[in-house]
Formats: C-alpha cells, sequence, structure tokens
C-alpha cells in the first residue's frame, strides 16, 4: 500500500476510533465496565496506538506524489506561519491548563480566558497547526493528506463533540456554547481572552519558539 493511502486509512481510523468510542451508545458502555478513569486511559492508549504510526507513515515516505504547490517563498507567508503557530501552542496550553465541559476530563463551563477565542482550544490548535504547513512545505499528496487531515478531523471532531455534549449536559452546555465561539477569533473578545490567561499563552509562544529553533534537526 502506498504512502498516501497509508495515512488516510489511519486518518479514518483514528477520527472513527474517537468518535466512536466517545459515542452515547459505545462509551456509557465502556464506562460501566471500566470505569471513567479506564475508560479514559483506553481512549488515550487507542489514540497513540493510531497516531504513532500515522505520524511515522508520513515520515517514511514524506514528499511522495507529484508538487502540488509551494508558497513558502510567497513573502510573508513565513512570517504568518511564525505568528500562526504561536497561536496554535498558545490555544493548546491554556485549553490543557483551564479544562472546559468539552475537554475529555471536564471542566467548568467558564466562557473566560481561551474560551472567549474557541470553546475547543486544544483542537483547535492542531487544526492550526496542519493548515499552517500546507502554506510552508512543499506539497505533495503525503503532505496534502497528512497536513489537511488535521483541520478536517478537527472540525468533524468539534461538531461532534459539541452535539454529544449537547445531548449528556444540556442546558449548561447550551449556554456554555451560546457563550463561546466555535471557531478561534469568530466572535469578539480575543483580547479579552489573552489578558484573562496570559501565563499559558506565554508559555504556549514560548513552546513554539522553541520548537521552531530546533526544527531543522527535530524534523528535517
Amino acid at each position: 500500500m502506498g504512502t498516501t493511502a497509508t495515512i488516510l486509512l489511519l486518518w479514518a481510523a483514528f477520527a472513527a476510533s474517537h468518535m466512536g468510542l466517545s459515542s452515547d451508545r459505545l462509551r456509557p458502555r465502556l464506562v460501566a465496565r471500566l470505569g471513567e478513569r479506564g475508560f479514559t486511559a483506553l481512549y488515550a492508549l487507542l489514540a497513540l496506538a493510531i497516531f504513532i504510526p500515522l505520524v511515522s507513515a508520513y515520515f517514511d515516505g514524506k514528499h511522495t506524489g507529484p508538487l502540488l504547490w509551494s508558497l513558502g517563498g510567497v513573502p510573508g507567508v513565513r512570517w504568518l506561519m511564525a505568528a500562526g503557530m504561536g497561536l496554535a501552542f498558545a490555544l493548546a496550553v491554556s485549553g490543557l491548563v483551564r479544562p472546559s465541559p468539552a475537554s475529555l476530563a471536564p471542566g467548568k463551563a467558564e466562557a473566560i480566558g481561551v474560551y472567549r477565542i474557541t470553546r475547543h482550544p486544544l483542537l483547535m490548535g492542531m487544526g492550526l497547526y496542519g493548515l499552517l504547513h500546507l502554506l510552508v512545505v512543499p506539497v505533495n499528496a503525503s503532505e496534502l493528506v497528512f497536513f489537511g487531515g488535521f483541520p478536517i478531523f478537527v472540525l468533524a471532531g468539534c461538531r461532534h463533540q459539541d452535539e454529544r455534549k449537547l445531548g449528556a449536559i444540556g442546558d449548561d452546555y447550551r449556554r456554555f456554547c451560546d457563550e463561546t465561539p466555535f471557531l478561534p477569533g469568530s466572535r469578539r473578545g480575543f483580547l479579552r481572552g489573552i489578558s484573562e490567561q496570559p501565563i499559558p499563552m506565554v508559555i504556549g509562544l514560548g513552546v513554539a519558539a522553541v520548537i521552531r529553533h530546533f526544527h531543522a534537526n527535530l524534523f528535517g
């Protein structure tokens, strides 16, 4: 099987396992048998068992297929990449520090901090990561399906998560959705959200800067 097809199949398995295990039909049965912690452990282990081979398949066969586009040399694109990756890591770190009811380990339904920017900060950070790489790296078929898989999975996964949480939590989650944007920055409150959670934001920016500095050594 070729690299591109392998990546596509692994993305499909990753999405199906994520949404299947967390579905209203399967999740309660697994929690009843394994407990909440056991279910969380199973969920995380299965995700890693698929995601690690997904990343490995890409790095073993990157730049497979004809070149589709390469925008890295366009003026301003690399500055856009740097700013966007800073935002992506800031969202991810801030979401981990302050869990919401949309998280795997649910937190409070508070529309403050990063949740003024998006109610799915960790996943949206992942989606932004993939989208930005399509602007900078030379894009062959393998890059298209690997990096393009991130925003596609994120949008589908976040929609599924919202629907499931609305059914499980009801009015409290509906109010949370009404007070928070789905896509980053699609409502007012972006700067206020940063000011309410500055330390995680700065940590995320620092992580992005470190990875950028060592990127060539780490990823080639």
